[in-house]
Protein backbone atom coordinates (compact mmCIF):
# COMPACT_ATOMS: atom_id res chain seq x y z
CA UNK A 1 0.00 0.00 0.00
CA UNK A 2 1.14 3.53 -0.71
CA UNK A 3 0.91 4.69 2.87
CA UNK A 4 3.81 6.58 4.34
CA UNK A 5 4.52 8.58 7.45
CA UNK A 6 4.60 12.35 7.57
CA UNK A 7 7.86 13.94 6.45
CA UNK A 8 9.09 17.53 6.52
CA UNK A 9 9.54 17.46 2.73
CA UNK A 10 7.56 16.32 -0.28
CA UNK A 11 9.43 14.26 -2.85
CA UNK A 12 7.04 15.49 -5.53
CA UNK A 13 7.76 19.11 -4.61
CA UNK A 14 11.48 18.41 -4.28
CA UNK A 15 11.59 17.31 -7.92
CA UNK A 16 11.15 20.91 -9.04
CA UNK A 17 14.69 21.58 -7.78
CA UNK A 18 16.14 19.11 -10.31
CA UNK A 19 15.83 20.46 -13.87
CA UNK A 20 16.88 17.22 -15.56
CA UNK A 21 13.91 15.35 -14.08
CA UNK A 22 11.67 17.25 -16.50
CA UNK A 23 13.37 15.44 -19.41
CA UNK A 24 11.25 13.57 -21.94
CA UNK A 25 12.66 10.25 -23.15
CA UNK A 26 11.18 9.10 -26.43
CA UNK A 27 8.04 11.09 -25.70
CA UNK A 28 7.70 9.79 -22.15
CA UNK A 29 8.48 11.41 -18.82
CA UNK A 30 11.89 10.32 -17.54
CA UNK A 31 11.78 7.89 -14.62
CA UNK A 32 15.31 8.04 -13.24
CA UNK A 33 16.14 4.99 -11.11
CA UNK A 34 19.92 4.83 -11.58
CA UNK A 35 20.94 6.80 -8.52
CA UNK A 36 23.51 4.28 -7.30
CA UNK A 37 25.49 5.13 -10.45
CA UNK A 38 25.06 8.88 -10.02
CA UNK A 39 22.45 11.20 -8.58
CA UNK A 40 20.99 14.17 -10.39
CA UNK A 41 21.95 17.68 -9.31
CA UNK A 42 19.69 20.26 -7.66
CA UNK A 43 19.53 23.80 -8.98
CA UNK A 44 21.49 25.14 -6.00
CA UNK A 45 24.49 23.00 -7.00
CA UNK A 46 24.20 24.04 -10.64
CA UNK A 47 24.00 27.70 -9.60
CA UNK A 48 27.15 27.45 -7.50
CA UNK A 49 29.11 25.95 -10.41
CA UNK A 50 27.91 28.71 -12.71
CA UNK A 51 28.70 31.40 -10.13
CA UNK A 52 32.23 30.12 -9.61
CA UNK A 53 33.23 30.34 -13.26
CA UNK A 54 31.50 33.69 -13.77
CA UNK A 55 32.70 35.39 -10.60
CA UNK A 56 35.48 33.54 -8.74
CA UNK A 57 37.58 31.67 -11.28
CA UNK A 58 41.16 31.67 -10.01
CA UNK A 59 43.62 29.16 -8.63
CA UNK A 60 43.49 28.59 -4.90
CA UNK A 61 46.03 28.96 -2.07
CA UNK A 62 49.01 31.30 -1.93
CA UNK A 63 47.59 33.81 -4.39
CA UNK A 64 47.61 37.35 -3.03
CA UNK A 65 45.12 38.81 -5.52
CA UNK A 66 41.42 39.28 -4.85
CA UNK A 67 40.00 36.46 -6.98
CA UNK A 68 42.46 33.90 -5.63
CA UNK A 69 41.61 34.84 -2.07
CA UNK A 70 37.86 34.64 -2.75
CA UNK A 71 38.21 31.27 -4.49
CA UNK A 72 40.38 29.95 -1.66
CA UNK A 73 37.84 31.09 0.93
CA UNK A 74 35.03 29.28 -0.92
CA UNK A 75 37.18 26.17 -1.41
CA UNK A 76 38.13 25.94 2.26
CA UNK A 77 34.58 26.75 3.37
CA UNK A 78 33.50 23.66 1.46
CA UNK A 79 36.08 21.58 3.34
CA UNK A 80 34.66 22.82 6.63
CA UNK A 81 31.11 21.98 5.50
CA UNK A 82 32.19 18.44 4.56
CA UNK A 83 33.97 17.96 7.89
CA UNK A 84 30.98 19.13 9.89
CA UNK A 85 28.51 17.11 7.83
CA UNK A 86 30.46 13.88 8.34
CA UNK A 87 31.24 14.47 12.00
CA UNK A 88 34.97 15.11 11.52
CA UNK A 89 36.55 17.32 14.19
CA UNK A 90 39.74 17.99 12.21
CA UNK A 91 38.92 19.46 8.75
CA UNK A 92 42.54 19.03 7.63
CA UNK A 93 41.96 15.27 7.59
CA UNK A 94 39.36 15.71 4.83
CA UNK A 95 41.39 15.32 1.63
CA UNK A 96 39.79 16.39 -1.65
CA UNK A 97 40.22 13.78 -4.38
CA UNK A 98 38.53 12.83 -7.66
CA UNK A 99 36.22 10.32 -5.98
CA UNK A 100 36.09 7.13 -3.97
CA UNK A 101 38.23 5.27 -6.50
CA UNK A 102 41.12 7.70 -6.13
CA UNK A 103 40.67 7.80 -2.36
CA UNK A 104 41.02 4.04 -2.07
CA UNK A 105 44.00 4.04 -4.43
CA UNK A 106 45.74 6.64 -2.26
CA UNK A 107 45.38 4.43 0.82
CA UNK A 108 46.23 1.19 -0.99
CA UNK A 109 49.31 2.81 -2.55
CA UNK A 110 50.44 4.10 0.82
CA UNK A 111 49.94 0.73 2.50
CA UNK A 112 51.68 -1.03 -0.38
CA UNK A 113 54.74 1.20 0.00
CA UNK A 114 54.94 1.63 3.77
CA UNK A 115 52.95 -1.04 5.63
CA UNK A 116 52.38 -4.23 3.65
CA UNK A 117 55.03 -6.93 3.32
CA UNK A 118 55.19 -10.73 3.04
CA UNK A 119 53.23 -12.28 5.89
CA UNK A 120 50.76 -9.37 6.08
CA UNK A 121 47.14 -9.75 4.95
CA UNK A 122 44.56 -7.43 3.45
CA UNK A 123 40.92 -8.38 4.07
CA UNK A 124 38.25 -7.32 1.58
CA UNK A 125 34.63 -8.40 1.57
CA UNK A 126 32.81 -10.45 -1.03
CA UNK A 127 30.47 -7.48 -1.53
CA UNK A 128 33.04 -5.02 -2.83
CA UNK A 129 32.96 -2.79 -5.88
CA UNK A 130 35.99 -3.37 -8.13
CA UNK A 131 37.41 -0.08 -6.82
CA UNK A 132 37.80 -1.69 -3.40
CA UNK A 133 39.33 -4.89 -4.80
CA UNK A 134 41.73 -4.04 -7.62
CA UNK A 135 43.84 -1.41 -5.75
CA UNK A 136 44.39 -3.90 -2.92
CA UNK A 137 45.35 -6.65 -5.34
CA UNK A 138 47.90 -4.29 -6.85
CA UNK A 139 49.25 -3.35 -3.40
CA UNK A 140 49.60 -7.03 -2.50
CA UNK A 141 51.44 -7.73 -5.77
CA UNK A 142 53.93 -4.94 -5.04
CA UNK A 143 54.48 -5.85 -1.41
CA UNK A 144 54.16 -9.65 -1.26
CA UNK A 145 51.20 -9.43 1.12
CA UNK A 146 48.16 -11.67 0.60
CA UNK A 147 44.51 -10.86 -0.04
CA UNK A 148 41.77 -12.73 1.83
CA UNK A 149 38.01 -12.43 1.32
CA UNK A 150 35.27 -12.09 3.94
CA UNK A 151 32.50 -14.37 2.60
CA UNK A 152 28.82 -13.54 2.20
CA UNK A 153 25.78 -15.81 2.47
CA UNK A 154 22.98 -16.37 -0.05
CA UNK A 155 21.16 -13.22 1.11
CA UNK A 156 24.16 -11.01 0.44
CA UNK A 157 24.98 -10.64 4.14
CA UNK A 158 28.59 -10.79 5.30
CA UNK A 159 29.58 -13.72 7.52
CA UNK A 160 30.85 -12.01 10.67
CA UNK A 161 31.92 -15.28 12.28
CA UNK A 162 34.14 -15.95 9.28
CA UNK A 163 35.41 -12.35 9.52
CA UNK A 164 36.44 -12.82 13.14
CA UNK A 165 38.15 -16.09 12.23
CA UNK A 166 40.11 -14.42 9.43
CA UNK A 167 41.22 -11.66 11.81
CA UNK A 168 42.42 -14.29 14.29
CA UNK A 169 44.17 -16.49 11.73
CA UNK A 170 46.08 -13.82 9.79
CA UNK A 171 48.30 -10.83 10.48
CA UNK A 172 45.79 -8.37 9.03
CA UNK A 173 47.15 -4.94 8.19
CA UNK A 174 43.89 -3.44 6.91
CA UNK A 175 40.26 -4.36 6.27
CA UNK A 176 38.47 -2.80 3.27
CA UNK A 177 34.67 -2.95 3.25
CA UNK A 178 31.83 -0.90 1.82
CA UNK A 179 29.19 0.68 4.02
CA UNK A 180 26.43 -0.15 1.53
CA UNK A 181 26.78 -2.55 -1.39
CA UNK A 182 26.21 -0.78 -4.69
CA UNK A 183 25.09 -4.04 -6.32
CA UNK A 184 22.72 -5.45 -3.67
CA UNK A 185 21.93 -2.60 -1.29
CA UNK A 186 23.19 -4.54 1.75
CA UNK A 187 24.04 -2.27 4.68
CA UNK A 188 27.12 -3.70 6.33
CA UNK A 189 27.67 -3.53 10.12
CA UNK A 190 30.71 -1.31 9.75
CA UNK A 191 30.73 -0.07 13.36
CA UNK A 192 31.03 -3.65 14.62
CA UNK A 193 33.53 -4.53 11.90
CA UNK A 194 35.63 -1.50 12.86
CA UNK A 195 35.69 -2.52 16.52
CA UNK A 196 36.69 -6.08 15.61
CA UNK A 197 39.43 -4.87 13.25
CA UNK A 198 40.91 -2.58 15.87
CA UNK A 199 40.77 -5.31 18.52
CA UNK A 200 42.86 -7.44 16.16
CA UNK A 201 45.35 -4.62 15.58
CA UNK A 202 44.19 -3.91 12.02
CA UNK A 203 43.24 -0.66 10.35
CA UNK A 204 39.97 -0.39 8.43
CA UNK A 205 38.84 1.53 5.34
CA UNK A 206 35.12 2.01 4.78
CA UNK A 207 33.91 2.78 1.26
CA UNK A 208 31.10 5.27 1.84
CA UNK A 209 30.27 5.99 -1.80
CA UNK A 210 26.75 4.56 -1.46
CA UNK A 211 26.05 5.60 2.12
CA UNK A 212 26.61 9.35 1.82
CA UNK A 213 23.27 9.99 0.09
CA UNK A 214 21.17 7.55 2.14
CA UNK A 215 22.12 8.06 5.80
CA UNK A 216 23.78 10.37 8.27
CA UNK A 217 27.39 9.26 8.79
CA UNK A 218 29.47 10.32 11.79
CA UNK A 219 32.99 9.27 10.84
CA UNK A 220 34.63 10.16 14.15
CA UNK A 221 32.00 8.20 16.08
CA UNK A 222 32.34 5.25 13.71
CA UNK A 223 36.06 5.15 14.38
CA UNK A 224 37.13 3.92 10.95
CA UNK A 225 40.70 4.80 10.01
CA UNK A 226 39.65 5.85 6.51
CA UNK A 227 36.27 6.77 5.02
CA UNK A 228 35.80 7.53 1.32
CA UNK A 229 33.13 9.56 -0.47
CA UNK A 230 32.17 10.40 -4.07
CA UNK A 231 30.52 13.78 -4.60
CA UNK A 232 28.48 12.77 -7.64
CA UNK A 233 26.65 10.10 -5.66
CA UNK A 234 25.43 12.65 -3.10
CA UNK A 235 23.90 15.27 -5.45
CA UNK A 236 27.26 16.96 -6.12
CA UNK A 237 29.43 17.28 -9.23
CA UNK A 238 31.38 14.49 -10.87
CA UNK A 239 35.15 14.36 -10.51
CA UNK A 240 35.32 15.28 -6.83
CA UNK A 241 35.28 13.26 -3.62
CA UNK A 242 36.77 13.08 -0.16
CA UNK A 243 39.22 10.84 1.62
CA UNK A 244 38.70 11.18 5.36
CA UNK A 245 41.48 9.65 7.42
CA UNK A 246 42.79 9.62 10.94
CA UNK A 247 45.59 12.14 11.23
CA UNK A 248 48.12 9.58 12.51
CA UNK A 249 47.58 7.39 9.44
CA UNK A 250 47.60 10.25 6.95
CA UNK A 251 50.86 11.53 8.38
CA UNK A 252 52.39 8.04 8.27
CA UNK A 253 51.47 7.19 4.67
CA UNK A 254 53.62 8.53 1.81
CA UNK A 255 52.13 10.96 -0.74
CA UNK A 256 50.33 9.46 -3.69
CA UNK A 257 51.39 12.11 -6.23
CA UNK A 258 54.12 14.72 -6.38
CA UNK A 259 53.89 18.23 -7.74
CA UNK A 260 52.79 21.69 -6.77
CA UNK A 261 50.81 22.43 -3.61
CA UNK A 262 51.85 19.26 -1.75
CA UNK A 263 55.36 20.47 -0.95
CA UNK A 264 56.96 22.47 1.85
CA UNK A 265 60.37 22.90 0.18
CA UNK A 266 61.88 21.69 -3.10
CA UNK A 267 65.53 21.46 -4.10
CA UNK A 268 67.30 19.13 -6.50
CA UNK A 269 68.74 17.36 -3.48
CA UNK A 270 65.57 16.83 -1.45
CA UNK A 271 61.88 17.71 -1.21
CA UNK A 272 59.92 18.02 2.01
CA UNK A 273 56.17 17.63 2.05
CA UNK A 274 53.46 19.98 3.21
CA UNK A 275 51.24 19.18 6.14
CA UNK A 276 47.65 17.98 5.89
CA UNK A 277 45.55 18.31 3.84
CA UNK A 278 47.96 19.59 1.16
CA UNK A 279 50.28 16.56 1.33
CA UNK A 280 47.72 14.56 -0.68
CA UNK A 281 46.36 17.38 -2.87
CA UNK A 282 49.00 17.74 -5.59
CA UNK A 283 48.31 20.12 -8.45
CA UNK A 284 45.33 22.34 -9.19
CA UNK A 285 42.24 20.73 -7.65
CA UNK A 286 38.72 20.61 -9.07
CA UNK A 287 37.94 23.95 -7.45
CA UNK A 288 34.44 24.36 -8.85
CA UNK A 289 33.68 20.72 -8.03
CA UNK A 290 34.74 21.14 -4.41
CA UNK A 291 32.61 24.28 -4.04
CA UNK A 292 29.75 22.42 -5.73
CA UNK A 293 30.20 19.57 -3.25
CA UNK A 294 29.80 22.11 -0.48
CA UNK A 295 26.47 23.13 -2.03
CA UNK A 296 25.42 19.47 -2.19
CA UNK A 297 26.11 19.22 1.54
CA UNK A 298 23.88 22.27 2.02
CA UNK A 299 21.15 20.52 0.02
CA UNK A 300 21.38 17.39 2.18
CA UNK A 301 21.36 19.45 5.35
CA UNK A 302 18.37 21.48 4.20
CA UNK A 303 16.41 18.41 3.14
CA UNK A 304 17.37 16.33 6.17
CA UNK A 305 19.09 12.96 5.89
CA UNK A 306 16.73 11.45 8.45
CA UNK A 307 13.80 12.38 6.22
CA UNK A 308 15.61 11.12 3.13
CA UNK A 309 16.44 7.78 4.75
CA UNK A 310 12.86 7.29 5.89
CA UNK A 311 11.41 8.13 2.47
CA UNK A 312 13.85 5.91 0.59
CA UNK A 313 13.15 2.98 2.92
CA UNK A 314 9.46 3.32 2.12
CA UNK A 315 10.23 3.35 -1.59
CA UNK A 316 12.46 0.28 -1.20
CA UNK A 317 9.81 -1.60 0.79
CA UNK A 318 7.10 -0.76 -1.75
CA UNK A 319 9.28 -1.64 -4.73
CA UNK A 320 10.25 -4.97 -3.15
CA UNK A 321 6.63 -5.75 -2.41
CA UNK A 322 5.34 -4.91 -5.89
CA UNK A 323 8.20 -6.39 -7.91
CA UNK A 324 7.94 -9.63 -5.93
CA UNK A 325 4.43 -10.10 -7.32
CA UNK A 326 5.77 -10.44 -10.88
CA UNK A 327 5.85 -14.02 -12.08
CA UNK A 328 9.39 -15.37 -12.39
CA UNK A 329 11.07 -12.32 -10.84
CA UNK A 330 13.87 -13.03 -8.38
CA UNK A 331 15.48 -10.42 -6.16
CA UNK A 332 19.21 -10.73 -5.48
CA UNK A 333 20.30 -9.29 -2.16
CA UNK A 334 17.78 -9.98 0.59
CA UNK A 335 19.77 -8.90 3.63
CA UNK A 336 17.78 -7.87 6.67
CA UNK A 337 19.16 -4.34 6.44
CA UNK A 338 19.21 -2.75 2.99
CA UNK A 339 19.22 0.75 1.56
CA UNK A 340 18.80 2.46 -1.74
CA UNK A 341 18.78 -0.32 -4.31
CA UNK A 342 17.02 -3.47 -5.48
CA UNK A 343 18.60 -5.92 -7.96
CA UNK A 344 16.56 -8.51 -9.83
CA UNK A 345 16.16 -10.78 -12.84
CA UNK A 346 13.01 -12.08 -14.52
CA UNK A 347 13.16 -15.72 -15.55
CA UNK A 348 15.84 -16.35 -18.15
CA UNK A 349 15.61 -12.84 -19.64
CA UNK A 350 19.03 -11.22 -20.00
CA UNK A 351 19.30 -8.04 -17.92
CA UNK A 352 20.50 -5.99 -20.92
CA UNK A 353 17.39 -6.93 -22.89
CA UNK A 354 15.10 -5.99 -20.02
CA UNK A 355 16.95 -2.73 -19.41
CA UNK A 356 16.80 -1.80 -23.10
CA UNK A 357 13.03 -2.21 -23.21
CA UNK A 358 12.62 -0.24 -19.99
CA UNK A 359 14.64 2.56 -21.58
CA UNK A 360 12.17 2.60 -24.48
CA UNK A 361 9.52 3.35 -21.86
CA UNK A 362 11.54 6.22 -20.40
CA UNK A 363 12.71 4.24 -17.36
CA UNK A 364 16.42 4.49 -16.52
CA UNK A 365 17.84 1.52 -14.60
CA UNK A 366 21.32 -0.01 -14.51
CA UNK A 367 22.02 -3.43 -16.03
CA UNK A 368 25.10 -5.64 -15.82
CA UNK A 369 27.52 -6.62 -13.10
CA UNK A 370 27.65 -3.14 -11.50
CA UNK A 371 31.46 -3.31 -11.16
CA UNK A 372 30.94 -6.22 -8.78
CA UNK A 373 31.75 -9.27 -10.88
CA UNK A 374 32.61 -11.50 -7.87
CA UNK A 375 29.07 -11.02 -6.53
CA UNK A 376 27.56 -12.06 -9.84
CA UNK A 377 29.90 -15.04 -10.02
CA UNK A 378 28.75 -16.13 -6.56
CA UNK A 379 25.14 -16.08 -7.74
CA UNK A 380 26.14 -17.69 -11.07
CA UNK A 381 24.43 -14.97 -13.09
CA UNK A 382 25.71 -12.55 -15.78
CA UNK A 383 24.35 -9.52 -13.97
CA UNK A 384 21.12 -7.97 -12.74
CA UNK A 385 18.72 -5.16 -13.40
CA UNK A 386 19.20 -2.62 -10.61
CA UNK A 387 16.72 0.07 -9.64
CA UNK A 388 18.19 2.54 -7.16
CA UNK A 389 16.47 5.36 -5.36
CA UNK A 390 17.03 8.95 -4.27
CA UNK A 391 15.02 11.50 -2.34
CA UNK A 392 13.22 12.76 -5.47
CA UNK A 393 11.80 9.38 -6.51
CA UNK A 394 8.09 8.68 -5.96
CA UNK A 395 5.63 5.83 -5.55
CA UNK A 396 4.27 6.66 -9.01
CA UNK A 397 7.73 5.98 -10.45
CA UNK A 398 7.81 2.61 -8.69
CA UNK A 399 4.44 1.85 -10.27
CA UNK A 400 5.87 2.81 -13.67
CA UNK A 401 8.85 0.51 -13.10
CA UNK A 402 6.64 -2.42 -12.12
CA UNK A 403 4.34 -1.90 -15.09
CA UNK A 404 7.37 -1.57 -17.37
CA UNK A 405 8.96 -4.79 -16.12
CA UNK A 406 5.67 -6.65 -16.60
CA UNK A 407 5.29 -5.34 -20.14
CA UNK A 408 8.92 -6.02 -21.08
CA UNK A 409 8.79 -9.53 -19.62
CA UNK A 410 5.69 -10.30 -21.68
CA UNK A 411 7.45 -9.10 -24.82
CA UNK A 412 10.66 -11.05 -24.17
CA UNK A 413 9.26 -14.39 -23.07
Amino acid sequence: MKKHTALSFSAAALRSQFPILQTQVRGKQLVYLDNAATTQKPQMVLDVLDHYYKNLNANVHRGVHYLSQKATDAFEAARLKVAQHFGVADPATCIFVRGTTEAINIVAHGFGRAILKPGKTVLVSALEHHSNIVPWQMACEWSGAQLQVIPMDASGTLDLAAYEKLLAQHDVAIVAVNHISNALGTVNPVAKMTALAHAAGAAILVDGAQSALHMQVDVDALGADFYTISGHKMYGPTGVGVLIGKRAWLEKLPPYQGGGEMIATVSFEKTTYAGLPHKFEAGTPDISGVIGLGAAVDFLQNTGLKNIAQWEQELLTYATQELSKIDGLRIYGTAEEKAGAISFLVGAIHPYDLGTLLDQMGIAVRTGHHCAQPIMAAFEIPGTVRASFACYNTFDEIDALVAGVKRAATMLR
